[in-house]
């Protein structure tokens, strides 16, 4: 071999760099098996960053979709009927529907959770944004977000209720509400109108013909009853076309009882307040010819001074007095118990002389507060119940007046 010979301190050197250089490399190899999952047992290491092959993927989407029935955007939408939320592959956990004011729409989540529908229509001429949640299997939500706006209604139709709002009235004083246009649909109308009352009670309505609804419950209220009604009237199609546009809550009062009883063969009428009678009172009731009504009834109206025509209940000229006094009406025909200043003092307690209603003693011009009209008259609420009996009449119709209770609970439920 050509070259000089190598010498013992080199040699040294290159032996150390040998070692050094293996273990550099055996290093390297461990940090790029720990990098890459290193094998066991002869296995090849994964490659899946997300964790092993077979693992639940956290971030993927929600298999839930959202349906709402109208679609977003849409207008003229019916008041009920409509609208309806649904979720396919999952089932509904939230549901929000609510007017531009913020007012909710009552609703309800079916049992399984695909569906969700209102429980009471929506109101007309109404933007209402819809907020809709889903979850799949997974747990994972699906939302959804929608707005549409229902119909403008070109004819509609109101109530005219009693009593007013705020109102003391007397135990026989029923919600009566007249509409302004006929009803087809008494079921929709019905429904869309709530009664209450503290303390609770039953309270059913009963309709007279297809433009009156009245509530009573099945006796007189308890004396201090407060009772609350919710007309949900707007949007309701009470016929075809035809549209509520009322939506108002009133409320009343029903004070002490006060019954009184008005005996016509005995020429009396007794008052009962709270369970006692504090008076009996003379009267003349209806002649024989034009007798007074049997049953029960209620004052709706009082006037201290009023006029009665008899040309405007079928009595033609037989009567035009133009300052009846202390008058409260107990029918919707013409039948008052009122002050009566024009007969003889004699007859009141001993003969039934007038056209049928009840009359007391009074005085012209209803300024004497001691005769037994003013005394009646001011003790007296709209809403007290005025009984009459032993006349020789029939019992007065239930829609002659406020006079449903001359109905048995049956037949007013029916």
């Amino acid at each position: 071999m050509n070259g000089q010979p190598i010498s013992g301190a080199t040699a040294g050197r290159r032996r150390r760099s040998a070692r050094l250089g293996a273990l550099a490399t055996g290093t390297l190899l461990l940090v790029l098996t720990a990098c890459g999952g290193g094998a066991t047992g002869g296995g090849k290491g994964s490659q899946d960053p997300a964790g092993s092959a077979g693992g639940k993927q956290e971030n993927a989407a929600s298999q839930a979709v959202v349906n709402v029935a109208p679609k977003d955007g849409a207008d003229s939408v019916a008041t009920s009927g409509a609208l309806k939320v649904t979720a396919d592959q999952g089932k509904l956990t939230t549901v929000t529907v609510a007017d531009s004011e913020g007012n909710k729409v009552d609703g309800k989540i079916s049992a399984d959770g695909a569906s969700w529908e209102p429980t009471s229509h929506l109101s007309a001429s109404t933007q209402y944004k819809v907020h809709a949640i889903a979850q799949d299997s997974d747990g994972r939500e699906s939302a959804k977000d929608t707005t549409f706006t229902t119909l403008v209604p070109k004819n509609t139709f109101i109530g005219h209720y009693t009593p007013e709002n705020g109102e003391t009235v007397g135990v026989g004083m029923p919600v009566s509400i007249n509409f302004t246009r006929g009803i087809t649909d008494p079921e929709a109308v019905e429904r869309a109108i709530k009664v209450t009352a503290v303390p609770s009670v039953p309270i059913e309505g009963h309709w007279f013909g297809n433009d009156r609804l009245d509530f009573r419950p099945e006796n007189y209220w308890a004396a201090g009853t407060k009772v609350t009604v919710q007309l949900n009237l707007d949007g309701v199609e009470g016929r075809p076309g035809v549209y509520g546009k009322q939506k108002k809550t009133f409320s009343f009062t029903i004070g002490r009882r006060q019954v009184s009883t008005v005996d016509a063969s005995a020429h009396t009428m007794k008052v009962e307040r709270d369970g006692k009678i504090i008076k009996t009172i003379p009267i003349s009731a209806g002649a024989p010819s034009t007798t007074t009504y049997n049953g029960q009834m209620v004052i709706s109206e009082k006037y201290k001074v009023t006029r009665m025509n008899g040309a405007t209940v079928g009595f033609g000229g037989e009567y035009d007095i133009k300052d009846v006094p202390h008058a409260m009406r107990l029918s919707s025909s013409g039948t008052f118990v009122h002050g009566n200043y024009w007969g003889s003092p004699g007859i009141f307690g001993n003969t039934n002389t007038s056209h049928g209603c009840v009359g007391l003693r009074d005085a012209r011009g209803a300024g004497d507060s001691s005769t037994p009209a003013a005394w009646f008259y001011d003790r007296s609420l709209i809403g007290d119940v005025v009984i009459v009996k032993n006349s020789k009449d029939k019992q007065i119709q239930p829609d002659n007046g406020l006079n449903g209770w001359n109905m048995s609970w049956s037949e007013w439920k029916a």
